[in-house]
């Protein structure tokens, strides 16, 4: 699937796709040779590869990445990958991508990878056997390209820089990779940020300037659609937009999600639309999904908060979110969903399920609905940050271990330090910077107690 091996000058930097191909495969297939002996041998790389890729390779390299990694069973599947699919913007988006790009690329032995704004692959478009293809060297939907997780490739280029990319071959980080070429495009939504990532893949083919042209102008149409999309919900009023009859579509569609990890305010999203919430109103919500059983008015009283909701105080916020979500979204006696919610958390979970610890980190905007006191959301948000920081102490993984020492909640957790200093080299720096903020912790917290955290107490 990639051409023949050339000689020729080193590529020029900003090179074209189309141009030069036998020279990119032949200087990356030299520079793999580098990386393989590490060391010293890696200043060669710089004369090698693009820039860009370059850049890729070495971020790599300090993550941790294996060249050689086979495949694994981490990544989203089955009905969480559904519902984790169906909940996210990019649904809205999909029958003017199956319009632009799936159903004529799947004619020509193309694939197309629809991937979200971290690089998770949300679903994979060709005819069977390209599909099965490409399965078998790592492009599965459910699947986590993110440069972090699999070095240089196009999606994994794209979330890092939130520009167009092309990777050719041997480029790839990844061996088993060497046979594909990819070009793929951001999706940003009105705001600038990143909502999705829309990928051609395949042989050589896929390296003329035309593929990554079509590819460009997938993106930027499903830009303008959302872009469309918030214009009218401007011109018509948010607030009534996202009313009863959005809500009935959703529940029909089964296309209602729960934004409520982070800082940021709520969110729901109804049809592709995205919805602010109260904190009251995302609470109940979320308890309703965490309990599908239901919860009668006293039960919810107390999960919301244990000394003075009455039923009567219960059944007027009920009142005021049917206002939100529509009247067809739950029911009553007992309060219970009808319709499934798919949770940054259910999505979370998942990817710790699945073993992708460096995923759920990810995933991980912060924790559930910070800023409440509900009893029932404490109890959450305390068991779904232990679980997490269990997944990331037992990873062994050096990449998860600095990402949640560097986040907020990972800062002084002198469990986590000790165990991102096991997996390092005790004659690298980073081995004598990791030590100087144990010493800083020892100091701050006391001996006594850096020893309990580490002991897991």
């Amino acid at each position: 699937m990639v051409s023949n091996l050339a000689g020729g000058r080193p590529p020029r930097h900003g090179v074209e796709p189309g141009t030069q191909l036998g020279a990119l495969e032949a200087y990356a297939a030299q520079a793999h040779g580098y990386l393989s002996a590490g060391g010293e041998q890696l200043s060669q790389l710089a004369g090698l590869l693009r820039p860009a890729v370059l850049e890729s390779w070495l971020r790599s390299v300090r993550g941790g990445v294996d060249p050689m990694d086979t495949l694994d069973g981490r990544g989203l599947r089955g009905a969480d990958l559904q519902r984790y699919r169906d909940a996210h913007p990019i649904a809205a988006l999909m029958p003017l991508i199956d319009k632009l790009l799936v159903q004529d690329t799947a004619r020509t032995g193309l694939i197309v990878a629809v991937s979200d704004q971290f690089g998770r692959v949300l679903s994979i478009h060709g005819s069977p056997e390209h599909v099965t293809a490409a399965a078998e060297i790592g492009l599965r939907a459910g699947d986590d390209l993110s440069e972090r997780r699999i070095g240089a490739n196009a999606v994994g280029l794209v979330v890092r820089t939130g520009r167009a990319a092309w990777i050719h071959g041997p480029e790839h980080y990844l061996h088993r990779m060497h046979q594909l070429t990819g070009a793929a495009a951001p999706v940003h939504d009105p705001d600038g940020r990143l909502v999705g990532v829309l990928m051609i893949a395949g042989g050589v083919r896929v390296a003329k300037p035309e593929i990554l042209a079509l590819v460009k102008a997938a993106s930027t149409a499903a830009e303008m659609d959302l872009l469309l999309t918030a214009m009218r919900a401007g011109q018509h009023g948010s607030a009534h937009r996202s009313g009863h009859q959005d809500a009935d579509d959703a529940v029909a569609a089964g296309r209602l999600g729960l934004d409520v990890l982070g800082l940021g305010q709520p969110l729901l999203t109804i049809a592709g639309d995205r919805v602010p919430l109260s904190q009251r109103h995302a609470e109940i919500l979320l308890l309703l999904a965490e309990h599908q059983e239901g919860l009668g008015a006293d039960h919810l009283a107390l999960l919301l908060d244990d000394t003075d909701l009455d039923n009567g105080t219960i059944r007027a916020a009920m009142s005021r979110l049917r206002a939100v979500v529509g009247p067809t979204v739950f029911g009553s006696r007992p309060y219970r969903l009808r319709v499934h919610v798919a949770t940054d958390i259910e999505a979370l979970r998942a990817a710790l399920d699945s073993g992708d610890v460096d995923a759920a980190l990810r995933l991980y905007a912060g924790p559930v609905l910070p800023r409440s006191t509900a009893p029932g959301i404490v109890d959450l948000r305390d068991e779904l940050r232990v679980r997490l920081r269990t997944a990331v102490l037992s990873s062994g993984d050096t990449a998860v271990l600095r990402r949640w020492t560097a986040a907020a909640e990972g800062r002084d957790d002198a469990a986590a330090w000790a165990a991102y200093r096991s997996t390092v080299d005790r004659d690298s720096p980073l081995y004598a910077q990791i030590e100087a903020k144990i010493r800083v912790l020892d100091r701050r917290l006391g001996a006594d107690a850096t020893r309990m955290q580490r002991s897991g107490s």
